[in-house]
C-alpha cells in the first residue's frame, strides 16, 4: 500500500523542518516542566504487548518479534488540572485530526488510508519527522477513550503504542504506553549505542502530552512521568541499560573465581574508625500501606522484587551484571561504575538474603534483605545490606541502606588513590540517590500496576 506524500505536501513538512527543529530543541532545553525519567529492568512475562485485535489486517505489520534488541515497555503519563473537556470528550477531540496533538514545528501526523475526520480500525498514517524519522502505523483498536497503533514496514520500531485518558481525582491521566524493539540493526544502534533517536521519542512524546495538555484548556499537574522497562533475551546477563557483550562475560567468569577481599570473620564490633572503617546508615520512607502483613501488590512486595533485581542503583551511575539463572544468595555481579567519562568494573558477592519477622521494642516488623562483600581487585572493602521494613501496626514502609566499608589495601594502585581523594564524597552521594530512587520508583512501579488495571 503506497504511504507517500504528494511533492508539494513533502516540500511543506520539509521546509520547516531545520527552524522547527532547533526551536523545539531549544523549548525543550529550557521547558520549565519537570520529566521524571526511570528506567528499570523488566520481564517477558510482565512487559510484553498486548496480541493484535482479531479481525485486524497483519499486513506489513512489524510486530515485537520482528524487531532487534531489547524490548523497551514505556509509560509516559501526565495529569491535566482545570481541563474543559471529559476523557471521551478530549479524545474525540484528538481523533478527529491525530496532528492537532503533534508538535507541529517538530513533527506531523498525516493519514494515508481511511475517512478525514474521524479515526476507525485499519486507518493508517505516516508520522513525519526530520531526517530518516518517518513512521508509517496502523490503527488496531479504538475505543471512546483509547486508541492503539501497530508500526508497518519501514518503520524505525517494530511493536505498538496505545494512547489513552481517564478521569483519576478531578483531573484527567493522559498515558501514552509503548512496546517496542528496535525495527532494524541501525536503529537500535542509533537508539541503544548513540542515543539520538532515544533522545528524539522523548522529546516527540513530552511535547505531544504537553499539547494535549493545551487542547484540553488544562494545566499539567505534578509533571510528566516517563518509565522504561527493559526486557532482555533469555540467557543473557543483564543490568538496568543493556545486555553483556563478551567481555562482560569473560569479567564475570572471572569474578566468580575471586574471593572477598577482606576478613569476614571480624567481628563487627571491630570495624572501627581506628581501623579506618566507616559505619554508614540511610532510611528513606516508602509509600505505606494498611496495617497489618505485607499486602500483594503493595509498596513492601513492590520494593522487594526492585532490590532483588538490583534496581536500587541508577544505571547511569553502576551497572550491574550478573547471570538471571543464579539464585540471589551467593550470586556474583559485575559493577561497572561509571564517574565522569571513566568507568571502573569491580566485583562483589551476595551473602545472605533473609525474609523474616522481627520485634523491635514489642513492635512487629516484616523484613526482607540482602547483602553483598566487595571481592579481590575492588578498590573498596566492605559489606553493603539492603533491607526493606514494614511496621506491622502502623502500616508504614521503609527501606534501609547500611554499610561497613574502608580503602582496599591492594589492587590498582590509581583506583586507591582516586578513592581516598574523592571516593567518600561519591560514596556518600551514591548512598542518598539510592534511597531516593526507591522511593520514586516505588511510586512510579505502584502507579503504573494502577494504570495498568485501567487498561480498556
Amino acid at each position: 500500500m503506497p504511504r507517500k506524500q504528494t511533492p508539494g505536501k513533502r516540500l511543506a513538512t520539509a521546509t520547516r523542518w531545520p527552524g522547527g527543529v532547533a526551536l523545539t530543541m531549544w523549548r525543550y532545553l529550557w521547558q520549565t516542566v519537570p520529566v521524571h525519567r526511570w528506567d528499570l529492568l523488566g520481564s517477558a512475562e510482565h512487559d510484553r504487548p498486548p496480541p493484535l485485535p482479531d479481525g485486524v489486517s497483519a499486513a506489513e505489520v512489524q510486530t515485537t518479534e520482528d524487531g532487534v534488541g531489547p524490548l523497551l515497555h514505556r509509560l509516559y503519563r501526565t495529569q491535566i488540572r482545570g481541563s474543559l473537556m471529559d476523557s471521551a470528550e478530549l479524545m474525540q477531540t484528538l481523533t478527529e485530526d491525530l496532528d492537532r496533538m503533534a508538535p507541529s514545528t517538530f513533527a506531523s501526523f498525516q493519514k494515508l488510508v481511511g475517512e478525514p475526520g474521524r479515526l476507525q480500525v485499519g486507518d493508517e498514517y505516516v508520522v513525519r519527522m526530520p531526517g530518516p524519522w518517518d513512521g508509517p502505523v496502523r490503527v488496531v483498536a479504538v475505543t471512546p477513550t483509547a486508541f492503539r497503533l501497530v508500526t508497518l514496514d519501514g518503520h524505525l520500531e517494530a511493536g505498538q503504542i496505545e494512547f489513552r485518558v481517564h478521569p483519576v481525582d478531578n483531573r484527567l491521566e493522559v498515558v501514552i504506553e509503548s512496546w517496542a524493539r528496535s525495527g532494524s540493526r541501525l536503529s537500535n544502534l542509533l537508539y541503544t549505542h548513540v542515543g539520538i533517536s532515544k533522545e528524539v521519542q522523548l522529546l516527540m512524546w513530552t511535547s505531544v502530552l504537553q499539547r494535549i495538555t493545551r487542547i484540553a484548556g488544562g494545566r499539567l499537574h505534578g509533571g510528566i512521568v516517563v518509565t522504561t522497562r527493559h526486557v532482555h533475551s533469555p540467557g543473557h546477563q543483564v543490568d538496568g541499560s543493556g545486555p553483556s557483550d563478551e567481555r562482560t562475560e569473560r569479567r564475570l567468569s572471572g569474578l566468580e573465581q575471586r574471593s572477598v577481599n577482606f576478613d569476614t570473620t571480624v567481628p563487627v564490633e571491630e570495624r572501627t574508625p581506628e581501623n579506618g572503617w566507616r559505619r554508614d546508615d540511610m532510611r528513606q520512607a516508602l509509600p505505606g500501606e494498611a496495617p497489618g502483613p505485607p499486602a500483594d501488590g503493595g509498596s513492601w512486595k513492590v520494593a522487594r522484587e526492585l532490590m532483588s533485581a538490583y534496581q536500587v542503583a541508577d544505571p547511569g551511575t553502576v551497572r550491574a551484571s550478573y547471570r538471571p539463572n543464579v539464585p540471589l544468595a551467593g550470586r556474583t555481579m559485575l559493577l561497572q561504575i561509571h564517574f565522569l567519562v571513566l568507568r571502573f568494573p569491580v566485583g562483589v558477592r551476595v551473602g545472605d538474603v533473609y525474609d523474616e519477622t522481627r520485634t523491635v521494642n514489642g513492635e512487629t516488623a516484616y523484613v526482607f534483605g540482602w547483602d553483598y562483600k566487595t571481592l579481590e581487585g575492588h578498590f573498596e572493602q566492605g559489606q553493603m545490606h539492603y533491607e526493606v521494613w514494614k511496621w506491622d501496626r502502623s502500616g508504614a514502609v521503609e527501606f534501609r541502606l547500611h554499610a561497613y566499608s574502608r580503602a582496599a589495601r591492594n589492587g590498582p594502585l590509581i583506583l586507591r588513590l582516586g578513592f581516598r581523594l574523592i571516593g567518600r564524597r561519591q560514596q556518600l552521594a551514591f548512598y542518598r540517590e539510592a534511597c531516593r530512587r526507591m522511593r520514586r520508583i516505588t511510586e512510579s512501579e505502584l502507579e503504573t500496576e494502577r494504570i495498568e488495571r485501567r487498561r480498556p
